[in-house]
């Protein structure tokens, strides 16, 4: 029999694990050409630096010289903190990634580096615990949530992106969006609200809501600034979830990473947690009219 090769990478869910400490897993059963079948379990970060080699490896097919000839398949970035929300809410995306890897042509799909990292590991059947410790929670993908994986797009414009799930517009100035539309991006507001365009349709979204179909590569965020930046709180806000954070109007606090659905991660004293960008001003910076007014608008929707 010649080299193994995979024939399909079927994403089943994840995993909560808190050994050594809390983090989470993606369960992958991995089908090859021997018509075994194995699951393996891999972070996202890791998955993220096989991502970046791949890359570096195929410049050609990853549109270093030339965007139009990418074929390899776009990949957000972590984030800084990965949390259940994003492990959970990445998985329509990181199934489409996995059926599009397998499609590509054999040079790319059937290569060591792919073949490699997929192959399983002594951890992927016999996991480091501890007794004293919770048991790993799963959490299996919905069945019919797999279907889509294989509507695959070809190549799009740049700053074209697709809606990840419904969104329903709060106001006239905002635009609904259902999941798997695709707009055009206006402008993009370090507020987390986007301005953006459907056919004959124009309104503000929520930049959470969205990822990118194609464009300026997925490091489009800044990087993190570990020193801290002095901003000053323009207007409290009570924290909704675990890894936010409560602030009062007129707090000094240090943004640490500027992120574009409108939560910074910020550091207050020892705490670190996000915070809804449009609540924060650069310190000695004037105010403007045009950012009181954007106080008034409600902090952008988390996913």
């Amino acid at each position: 029999m010649g080299d193994a090769f995979i024939r399909h990478i079927e994403l089943l869910g994840y995993e909560k694990r808190f050994f050594p400490s809390q983090h989470y897993v993606y369960m992958f059963l991995v089908k090859w050409n021997d018509l075994s079948e194995k699951l393996v379990y891999r972070r996202f970060t890791e998955i993220y630096e096989f991502h970046k080699a791949l890359k570096e490896m195929f410049p050609i097919e990853s549109g270093d010289i030339n965007m139009e000839n990418r074929i390899i398949p776009h990949l957000p970035a972590p984030k800084w903190f990965d949390g259940q929300r994003s492990t959970q809410n990445r998985q329509g995306t990181l199934a489409e990634y996995c059926y599009t890897l397998v499609n590509l042509p054999h040079k790319i799909s059937r290569c060591l580096h792919v073949v490699n990292f997929f192959k399983v590991r002594p951890d992927d059947t016999n996991p480091v615990t501890d007794s004293q410790i919770k048991k790993p929670e799963v959490f299996l993908l919905p069945k019919d949530a797999k279907k889509n994986s294989t509507d695959i797009t070809g190549p799009i414009v740049l700053q074209t992106y697709r809606a990840i799930a419904d969104y329903e517009k709060s106001s006239t100035s905002e635009m609904a969006l259902k999941a798997g539309d695709a707009v055009d991006v206006v402008e993009k507001s370090e507020s987390g609200w986007w301005f953006c365009q459907m056919r004959n349709k124009r309104g503000w979204v929520p930049a959470a809501y969205l990822e990118p179909m194609d464009g300026p590569d997925e490091s489009e965020e800044q990087e993190p600034n570990y020193a801290g930046e002095p901003y000053v709180v323009q207007k409290s806000y009570t924290a909704v979830e675990e890894d936010e954070l409560s602030l009062k109007e007129g707090d000094t606090i240090e943004v640490i990473h500027k992120l574009l659905d409108g939560w910074w991660v910020i550091r207050k004293d020892e705490t670190t947690g996000y915070y809804p960008s449009m609540y924060l001003q650069k310190a000695g910076e004037a105010n403007t009219s045009v950012k009181s007014e954007l106080r008034n608008r409600s902090a952008p929707p988390r996913r």
